[in-house]
């Protein structure tokens, strides 16, 4: 059988092999059809179509459209394949080498939240651990993580909590509030425990009973710093109870521009602080996370504008913690946000290095956005505990102007000054 012969009949097992059916027909017979003039390697087709994906999801064209002519003459079969390859993957990397433009009108999520699926699960243990992104080559808080509900109901683009659980399912533990009540509580120890890792803290309100149960557990143990982390605007349940101490409500935070791109589902800007705004009115202590920031073309400007906003609107005695950190990426996350059939997102159009084991920031682009944020909140260094989320040590000193020895020694710093905002707040 001659050779072309050989090629053609695999082309459809070498397509099927490279996630070629997460491209649109049109694109794929277009693949198909250059793979049969080029004889593109099972490798060559996968880079190919990644990109395809890549191009698609930042509405940044077609394959078809950025498709290079490379001449006949003087190049064999391999070389204008390279040739055109290489121009090919030039292009892409451009795309991601220069700053990200977002479109006046955001494109809406293809999800809706009436996709999610609510179920009540026996679990056989209390879903109790360390934070499961935590690292030797990071600086780590040693943050200890409640999994009151496992998966979230938003579609923030970069997240991966999605890709750690039950797709559009969410369950709750039938037995949460009896094994909570039952956690055995070193008495001379204190802990720091968020419920934000495995699903927003506060989206699901009081559904199957879980904010009682926290807010009892932590009024039961003053030794337990316990963190609520959301990007919602549901604090009903919160306001109409009491609420121990020492519970921090944290909101994560982000610019109007990424919030509508990049955060849907979730409450805006306005939504967010209002509710921060009268949570800390209650007296309840109140923190901040920018994690991720993200380099877009105004993000100077708008989080500048965030920044004073957040100074102008909240005293700094009111506030426990702003953390900073950015995206940061595992292969497979990239691997599943590409699966997404017609997602647009420009959260995979950024220059990507290899840092620590991820992917991410160069160091030049995370080193100004952290150092921008905490130059602009100069007003709380004072009163605010400022840490770096996730990333290496070497740019505590760079944008702090300090750094702690070991985890150990950040994981003492923050506890103790979460312990002495919650005591200054109690006596207000």
């Amino acid at each position: 059988m001659p050779e072309s012969n050989l090629y053609e009949d695999k082309l459809p097992g070498l397509l099927q092999q490279t996630g070629s059916e997460r491209l649109s027909d049109e694109q794929q017979r277009f693949l198909s059809g250059q793979a049969q003039l080029f004889r593109f390697t099972q490798q060559e087709l996968k880079q190919l179509c990644d990109m395809a994906v890549d191009l698609a999801m930042w509405n940044a064209g077609t394959m078809e459209q950025v498709w290079p002519l490379v001449p006949n003459e003087g190049l064999g079969p391999k070389q204008r394949r390279q040739r055109l390859l290489q121009a090919v993957r030039t292009h892409w990397q451009t795309l991601r080498e220069q700053p990200t433009r977002y479109p006046e009108i955001p494109v809406s999520s293809s999800y809706s939240a009436e996709r999610i699926q609510r179920v009540n699960v026996e679990k056989d243990h209390l879903g109790l651990g360390w934070c499961p992104v935590a690292s030797t080559r990071t600086r780590c808080c040693n943050l200890m993580t409640l999994d009151a509900v496992e998966n979230c109901g938003f579609d923030c683009s970069y997240c991966s909590i999605q890709s750690f659980y039950h797709g559009d399912e969410v369950r709750f533990d039938s037995r949460f509030t009896e094994k909570l009540a039952r956690l055995e509580i070193d008495p001379d120890r204190f802990y720091h425990i968020g419920t934000g890792q495995s699903s927003d803290s506060l989206m699901w309100g009081n559904q199957a009973g879980i904010l009682d149960a926290l807010l009892n557990f932590a009024a039961q143990h003053p030794n337990v710093i316990l963190e609520l982390k959301t990007k919602s605007k549901n604090i009903n349940h919160l306001l109409k109870h009491e609420v121990p101490p020492n519970v921090l409500c944290t909101w994560s935070l982000n610019t109007p521009t990424l919030i509508a791109n990049e955060e849907h589902l979730t409450a805006s800007l306005d939504e967010r602080l209002r509710a921060a705004r009268r949570l800390a009115d209650k007296g309840i202590v109140v923190g901040f996370h920018f994690h991720p920031m993200i380099h877009y073309d105004h993000w100077r400007e708008d989080y500048g504008e965030l920044f004073q906003r957040l100074t102008g609107e909240f005293d700094a005695h009111e506030v426990a913690l702003v953390s900073l950190g950015t995206l940061t990426y595992i292969k497979p996350v990239i691997k599943q946000l590409r699966a997404r059939p017609g997602f647009q997102s420009r959260v995979l159009q950024m220059p990507m290095v290899e840092a620590d084991g991820k992917l991410s920031y160069p160091d030049e682009i995370k080193q100004e956005m952290f150092s921008f944020a905490y130059h602009t909140l100069e007003s709380w260094h004072d009163e605010v505990f400022f840490y770096l989320c996730m990333e290496n040590p070497r740019f505590w000193q760079p944008v702090f102007g300090f750094d702690y020895p070991s985890n150990e020694a950040f994981e003492t710093a923050m506890k103790e000054h979460y312990l002495a905002k919650i005591s200054a707040r109690r006596s207000d």
